[in-house]
């Protein structure tokens, strides 16, 4: 666990959940209006620094606050605050079941959004596969590093950057071609979406629905 202070905005708050390999740091984002609905929004790979102050899960987040969500944004094991090692994308679908049961007992009548960025599309897509969600949103799948799912095509958007140097555009289309789902595409961006938030943003809040 890392002891460092975190700096929130105004609508944050700090919280640890219990998970499976012990607390996991959460931090939840909430609306200015009523709570419409939850989102569960999971973060990039930690080896490369990933964490729920990522900007894109940021990005997406804001997002969703603007729609009426509450978002909660988990560390999962082993990175800022939570408890645990880092388990290859094994173990995070544990935390972010638990993580979703836990949010699920606070809020049982409301939409559930999944969403995740790169590594944590692998993360969230495999817990989609196993709770209700109301929509499914995978950000720079890692389809060539993990196991990607989509457990239902008809609830799922997959956006993706042209340009992507981790992932490339072209091993995305292949695996979303195996469930006949469409690539929402940027051009002129990689994989971290460089230059090209607010596009994402105005984008996500045109597709993702309420």
């Amino acid at each position: 666990m890392n002891s460092t202070s975190l700096i929130l905005p105004k609508n944050a708050r700090q919280l640890f959940i219990q998970g499976p390999a012990g607390l996991l740091d959460v931090l939840e984002l909430s609306p200015k209006e009523a709570v419409r609905g939850v989102a569960l929004i999971i973060h990039p790979d930690p080896k490369g620094g990933g964490t729920y102050t990522n900007k894109i899960v940021q990005t997406i987040a804001k997002v969703m606050n603007a729609k009426g969500y509450i978002c909660y944004c988990p560390n999962l094991r082993g990175v800022g605050q939570s408890d645990g090692e880092h388990d290859f994308g094994n173990g995070e679908v544990d935390d972010g079941l638990a993580i979703y049961d836990y949010l699920r007992k606070l809020y049982p009548e409301l939409p559930f959004t999944l969403a995740g960025f790169s590594f944590g599309s692998a993360v969230v897509s495999n817990v989609a596969a196993k709770r209700e969600h109301q929509q499914l949103l995978l950000v720079g799948p890692a389809v060539t590093r993990y196991n990607v799912v989509v457990p239902d095509p008809s609830k799922t958007f997959i956006v993706h950057g042209k340009d992507d140097e981790v992932i490339p555009l072209d091993a995305v289309y292949l695996w979303a071609g195996k469930y006949d789902m469409p690539v929402s595409v940027f051009i002129n961006t990689g994989h971290f979406f460089h230059g090209k938030l607010v596009q994402l943003q105005n984008y996500l809040s045109r597709i993702l629905v309420v």
